[in-house]
C-alpha cells in the first residue's frame, strides 16, 4: 500500500524523489554534470561512464577535474 501511494506521488510530480534526477537514464537526459556525478555516484547510472575514464556523461561532463570537484562536494567515492 505504501509503495502505491509513494509511485503515485512520483508519478504525479509531489514526491520528494527529483524526476529529472530519479528518472534519467540516458546521458542527454542531464540539464548539468552535478545531475550525471549524482546518479552515478548513487549508482542510479552506473554505465555512465561508458569508457572507464573516470568521466560520467561527457556530455555534459567536461574534465575529471570537475568530476572530482562534484564527487568531493557530494561525499562521493568512486
Amino acid at each position: 500500500m505504501k509503495l502505491s501511494i509513494y509511485l503515485m506521488l512520483i508519478m504525479a510530480g509531489t514526491g520528494s524523489v527529483a524526476p529529472d534526477l530519479a528518472m534519467a537514464v540516458r546521458c542527454k537526459d542531464y540539464a548539468n554534470c552535478r545531475q550525471a556525478v549524482e546518479n552515478w555516484c548513487a549508482g542510479l547510472h552506473p554505465r555512465a561512464d561508458g569508457d572507464n575514464d573516470g568521466i560520467p556523461c561527457e556530455n555534459v561532463c567536461s574534465s575529471r577535474e570537475q568530476v572530482e570537484r562534484i564527487m568531493a562536494e557530494i561525499g562521493c567515492r568512486r
